[in-house]
């Protein structure tokens, strides 16, 4: 069964190259969905696939890349959105 998960993701997570290292992580879990900067700076992550590869996931958004300082993941179950592949917006 297909799940989906909106993220929002705070702390230092712009300039870093966080959404390279989204999207690198969802296409290794086989979730479809899209990752974007926010004006606030934060990342807005949309991520949909099984249930036990986003929780893998929100494993990765949590640890981010090297210069990356996460502080909060705001999570939120949503209705999947039938995406395909996994994009940088």
């Amino acid at each position: 069964m297909v799940r989906a998960t909106h993220f929002v993701v705070s702390g230092r997570v712009q300039g870093v190259g966080f959404r390279a290292y989204v999207a690198d992580a969802a296409r290794a879990e086989g979730l479809d969905g899209w990752v974007k900067n926010l004006p606030d700076g934060s990342v807005e992550i949309q991520a949909e696939g099984d249930l036990e590869a986003l929780r893998r996931f929100e494993w990765q958004v949590w640890q981010g890349p090297p210069l990356s300082r996460v502080d909060e993941v705001a999570t939120e179950d949503v209705v999947p959105a039938g995406a395909t592949g996994f994009r940088i917006a």
